[in-house]
């Protein structure tokens, strides 16, 4: 059932705020488990499979944009994440010279109806980090604790890939993978000259079947619309709707919660939200508060969550709430194949991502920095969208360095068609993405001085790159000048240099930021405990990328969800016991 406003004078067992990864995990098991359940959403409820809501196989000309991005949906007018980087009346602030992008997708599921669905699964040495470098600090549980967990999610939700055996890149249970593609190809060529390992990707995309409910990818490579046939993972059509099907859960969209409230005793009682419907407020009552927002969004929830037993935010009595922000490193770099110019046009498309990617090789004791990073690569015929031949100014020079002089009145008209007809296909390029080390100066705090259109103090962030990631930006340059050069291909453009940290992108814009209310085993120096529950209030719980106590050099989501998984249970288990 679901609901646009509801002032609830019952309790639920639990209220769960937000329905991405972490969120729809924790109402699908809750839920079974017999537990009521309330989700409670920012944005409003989103279903590929309805027309309504369908983006997927819509040519460009049916966008009065032809698909180019908007504020609302800056990847794209047909990608599937309504919200981004900037969102009309919710700000956030930066101090000392932040660069700092936070980016919200305000629907049920979240950012998982968008993202590239690359599902690694973290290592054993990526719990343990400060015992390998010295820096940061170590989770307080290890990669034992949460295998079979990555397991269940592993045939829950489905994820193609192949056994490897590389010891931190730990092999799961994997469907089929899609071949590689020529590019990709190419590029293998180029990586087994360097002795660098590019295997299949691991991504969440059905290859075969898994159950009744769910398609089989048609490799039509818009992953990121998200899938009419439910193919691809997303939080919505995987976990809420289901849950919603089978379980107590009752959905509350549009509903943008100020605060977690609480009793005389400091305990949980439930949250107070402000109805985008009609700007009023209203309260919901549970036993067990889950908070899944996002890592900043739930931070900011619980520093906004103020009382007399809990003076500087719920959860916050060690002043770490919202400490240790960080995202993951991100460049990239594109070449041109000459020897993929003007070739035969077949489908090629795939699924939406990459077919292929490099796991982290290096050993950071012989380099000057201490943590890895993993390669994404790209390119391709894929079917033209809005920006094709976008940067034709920059492939013309190479076209008439390389191969003599472009087509006539090139910049347009026929003569761009024919340049883009001679070029479609043979650009390639590789993306790089690292693990940062978690800094104390690098947080959110509310500012004391802005609020939102609905009245809730706003986040303000503090954050900057250390050394360790700037030299990791020069070295993903200096990696994929080399694999694209032996690859066969031509350097478009300049590779960046000191001066923009080796094209190093803005922390927050590969939207993969962890850490804020990280998991310890001291009170003094976290924001919860190893099951992801709250030190200072204990029916209070998180299960996004929030608990993580550093990053990993792989995509969070995967391991978001197998704490979700493991934090419900534990939830069920003390409910029963009646210890919360």
């Amino acid at each position: 059932m679901s609901f646009q406003i509801k002032n609830s004078g019952e309790a639920y067992d639990v209220i769960i705020v937000g329905s991405g990864a972490g969120g729809g995990m924790a109402s699908k098991i809750l839920s079974e488990a017999g537990l009521s359940v309330a989700v409670v959403e920012a944005g409003g409820d989103f279903d590929p499979a309805k027309e309504e809501d369908r983006t997927q196989l819509r040519p460009p000309w049916e966008s009065p944009r032809r698909g180019a991005g908007t504020q609302i949906r800056p990847f794209g007018d047909f990608d599937a994440a309504i919200g981004g980087w900037d969102i009309d009346g919710e700000p956030y602030t930066r101090k000392n010279g932040t660069e700092f992008d936070w980016f919200r997708s305000r629907m049920v599921g979240g950012r998982t109806n968008h993202w590239g669905r690359i599902s690694l699964r973290f290592g054993p040495n990526d719990f343990k980090r400060a015992s390998i470098d010295g820096l940061g600090h170590n989770w307080p549980i290890g990669y034992d604790d949460l295998k079979p967990y990555y397991d269940k999610v592993d045939k829950l939700i489905g994820v193609f890939g192949t056994k490897e055996g590389i010891y931190n890149e730990p092999d799961g249970f994997f469907l089929p993978p899609p071949k590689p593609r020529l590019h990709e190809l190419y590029m293998k060529k180029g990586a087994d000259k360097m002795g660098i390992p590019m295997i299949p990707s691991r991504l969440s995309m059905l290859t075969r079947p898994i159950n009744k409910e769910r398609g089989v990818c048609f490799f039509c490579s818009q992953c990121n619309r998200a899938c009419q046939v439910h193919a691809d993972f997303s939080a919505g059509t995987v976990l809420v709707h289901p849950a919603m099907k089978k379980g107590k859960v009752d959905l509350y969209t549009h509903s943008m919660v100020r605060k977690v409230t609480t009793d005389e005793s400091g305990k949980a009682t439930g949250v107070s939200f402000v109805s985008k419907m009609d700007m009023k407020e209203y309260k919901l009552k549970s036993r067990v508060v889950v908070l899944g927002a996002s890592a900043c969004e739930s931070a900011r929830i619980m520093m906004n969550s103020k009382s007399k037993s809990h003076p500087d935010g719920i959860g916050n009595s060690s002043g770490m709430v919202g400490r240790y922000l960080h995202d993951s490193t991100g460049t990239d770099r594109m070449a041109i194949m000459p020897s993929m110019m003007d070739r035969e046009r077949y489908n090629e498309d795939g699924v939406g991502g990459l077919h292929m990617y490099t796991p982290w090789w290096g050993d950071n004791k012989k380099l000057n920095f201490a943590r890895g990073y993993h390669i994404e690569y790209w390119g391709g015929m894929g079917q033209p969208a809005y920006g094709t031949g976008g940067s034709m100014d920059s492939m013309r020079k190479y076209i008439t360095d390389e191969f003599g002089a472009p087509s006539p009145n090139g910049g347009y008209g026929a003569g761009l068609k024919k340049d883009i007809r001679k070029i479609y296909g043979s650009t390639m390029g590789m993306s790089g993405r690292g693990e940062s080390v978690p800094m104390y100066d690098n947080y959110c705090e509310i500012d004391p001085n802005t609020v939102d259109k609905f009245g809730i103090p706003v986040l303000r962030f503090n954050y900057n790159w250390t050394d360790q990631e700037v030299n990791q930006a020069k070295h993903m340059h200096d990696t994929f000048e080399e694999i694209l050069t032996e690859s066969g291909g031509i350097l478009l453009g300049s590779k960046p240099g000191p001066e923009t940290k080796y094209g190093l992108l803005a922390p927050g814009r590969i939207i993969h930021e962890v850490g804020t209310t990280r998991m310890g085993d001291n009170p003094a120096t976290s924001v919860l405990n190893s099951n992801c529950q709250a030190h200072d209030c204990d029916n209070l719980f998180v299960v996004d990328a929030g608990p993580f106590v550093s990053q990993a050099d792989k995509n969070p989501t995967w391991t978001i969800l197998a704490l979700a998984w493991r934090t419900s249970d534990y939830i069920v288990s003390e409910l029963n016991k009646k210890n919360i």
